[in-house]
């Protein structure tokens, strides 16, 4: 059983407990029309891994996003993943060198900083991939995004972020994706107890289907972090992750 030692000599600010960052892939247009007003209802603010087309289709939407102190990350230009999945089949990770993901981290950073006038310094491995190449010839393009961004986020994971250890460069991420409030109270009352740090993956808000974060277990989650006696503290990647830069330092 590992040692829990280093997550006991991390403090929360303010007495929090653990900390829990939203976090939503895509740009998807339901995350305009369900998630934001009950983020925004709630005055919390989440990180949306954005992809540049969708941003192009709404606009001034996300321009509200952002004025309202909501998170924009970087999620690469093209989304690429393995081509064992056939809608990455054309554009798979196993076909891309180092140089051609640092150019498309840097092309999706210029475009978003064009489109919503921030510059990303948080990014989201799309499906938590973090190859490229085949065989022998793989690498990690995790150097990459430690060499340009404060924080990467990755996906699908088990465990929350012991703050004190994680590597932020990959952190790990929760799927909220169908989930029940009760199911990710748990989620989120295993993180108190360790003093950790939460965070939760969603791609849609709305009321069911694929990929789908259920708008009343959102709504449920906001006003559960909202209840001081909790002892939760809400809040973007960019924002947590600097606490923890700082406080680490």
């Amino acid at each position: 059983m590992p040692s829990h030692s280093s997550i006991q000599q991390f403090h929360w600010p303010k007495g929090k407990k653990a900390a829990i960052s939203l976090t939503f892939d895509d740009a998807r247009p339901s995350q305009i029309d369900n998630g934001l007003p009950i983020l925004d209802a709630h005055n919390l603010k989440a990180t949306f891994y954005v992809s540049v087309g969708p941003v192009e289709q709404r606009l001034t939407e996300w321009r509200n996003a952002v004025a309202n102190g909501h998170e924009i990350g970087n999620h690469t230009l093209s989304h690429p993943c393995s081509g064992n999945f056939a809608f990455a089949r054309n554009n798979p990770l196993e076909d891309y060198t180092l140089d051609r993901m640092e150019n498309e981290l840097r092309n999706a950073n210029h475009a978003i900083e064009q489109l919503l006038g921030v510059k990303p310094t948080t990014f989201a491995y799309p499906c938590g991939h973090k190859f490229v190449g085949r065989g022998e010839a793989v690498k990690s393009y995790v150097p990459l995004v430690a060499r340009h961004f404060r924080v990467g986020r990755n996906a699908f994971n088990e465990i929350h972020n012991d703050p004190a250890f994680t590597d932020l460069a990959q952190v790990t991420a929760l799927d909220a994706d169908g989930a029940s409030f009760e199911y990710l109270k748990m989620l989120i009352d295993r993180a108190v107890a360790d003093g950790g740090w939460l965070i939760l993956l969603g791609h849609e808000v709305g009321a069911g289907g694929g990929q789908t974060v259920l708008a009343e277990a959102l709504e449920a989650v906001c006003m559960y972090a909202q209840n001081p006696a909790n002892g939760l503290w809400m809040d973007t990647v960019a924002t947590i992750g600097d606490y923890i830069i700082q406080t680490r330092t």
